[in-house]
Formats: structure tokens, sequence, C-alpha cells
């Protein structure tokens, strides 16, 4: 039991970082079914451990949890050998027209590809730097690493997710020539 005003610290963090806390789940692979359960179970690491939580590094606290969460619970999907479709949330603009809407949506699931295939401890330090816009210190004391292994981390995260991304579009381009006619015919678009 959490004393008053131990309640009400965890409630300010809670508050303070619900936001980043689910973004990061969510990219760092927990599917959207899970990241509820996923979010409860970093409250609850923060719950026990408040009093060891210096004031004025929760969210470096809350979001390492989270990286531990998520790396465990991703363990625990693939044992499962459950399927889940991975789509990371989107937002739309009610101004945007269909076609940028498709290209907008195209482009997430191209990402949420990508970084399904990065290594956790490469995507975890891509996702804080690339997407929460985290400053190298930053995740170097989130995730408790040195800021060279941060550095060298984001190098390798980007130098696959450049690769990655040239193949995908390598992948989705259609081919010119005869190849196009044969290529259009197979997916029966005009």
């Amino acid at each position: 039991m959490l004393a008053p005003s131990d309640e009400s610290r965890l409630a300010g963090i809670i508050e303070a970082h619900f936001e980043v806390l689910w973004r990061l789940l969510r990219r760092l692979g927990v599917p959207e079914s899970d990241v509820d359960d996923a979010v409860q179970e970093v409250i609850w690491v923060l719950a026990r451990k408040l009093d060891q939580v210096n004031v004025g590094s929760e969210r470096a606290f809350v979001l390492s949890a989270a990286c531990r969460v998520a790396s465990t619970l991703r363990r625990g999907l693939r044992r499962r050998r459950e399927s889940y479709d991975v789509e990371l949330e989107s937002f739309v603009d009610p101004q945007s027209d269909p076609e940028s809407l498709a290209e907008q949506g195209r482009a997430r699931a191209m990402l949420e590809q990508v970084l399904l295939r990065m290594p956790l401890e490469l995507r975890s330090v891509f996702v804080l730097y690339e997407l929460e816009r985290f400053t190298l210190v930053e995740i170097a004391a989130t995730l408790e690493l040195a800021q060279g292994t941060v550095a060298s981390r984001l190098r390798r995260a980007r130098a696959l997710f450049e690769s990655e991304v040239a193949a995908l579009e390598t992948r989705l381009r259609p081919p010119s020539g005869r190849a196009q006619s044969e290529w259009t015919a197979k997916r029966g678009t005009p």
C-alpha cells in the first residue's frame, strides 16, 4: 500500500508520461491488443520501486521499464506462436485527401515492417531518437547504456533502416516494360 504522497507522485508520473509510454510500447512491437497490459505492468513496476526512483529521473525509469516489459512480452508472444496485426495507430487528418491518406497508410505500414525487422536493442534506440526526439544523453540514461553504445546502436539502426526501406521499395516498385504488364495482370489491377 502506498502512502498518500506516494500515490499522488505515482499518479503525476503516470499522467506526465502515459502517452510516450504507450507510443514506445507500440513502436517496440507490442501488439495493440497487449499495450494496455504492458502499460499496466510498467505502472506496477513503478509502484513497487517508487521509493528507488529519484525525483527528476522518472521518465528514464518509466521508459527503461517499458523496454524491459516489451522485450519480455515479445519473447512470450514468440512462444505462443500467435499472429497479430501490428500496424501503428493511424491518426487521420480530416482535411487530407484520399490519395495522401493512402500514401500515409503505406508509409506507416512500411515503417512498422522495418521496425519489426530490427533487433530490439537497435529499435529502442532508433525509436527514442528518431520518433520520440530524445537526445543521445537522455537515451543513455533511460536505457542505462554508455553514450558511445547508444551512438553506435543508432548508427547501426539507421543503416539497417535505410537498407530495409530500400529493399521494400524495390520489392514494391512495379517493373518496367513487358514485365510491368505481367506484374499488373498478376495483381488484377488496370
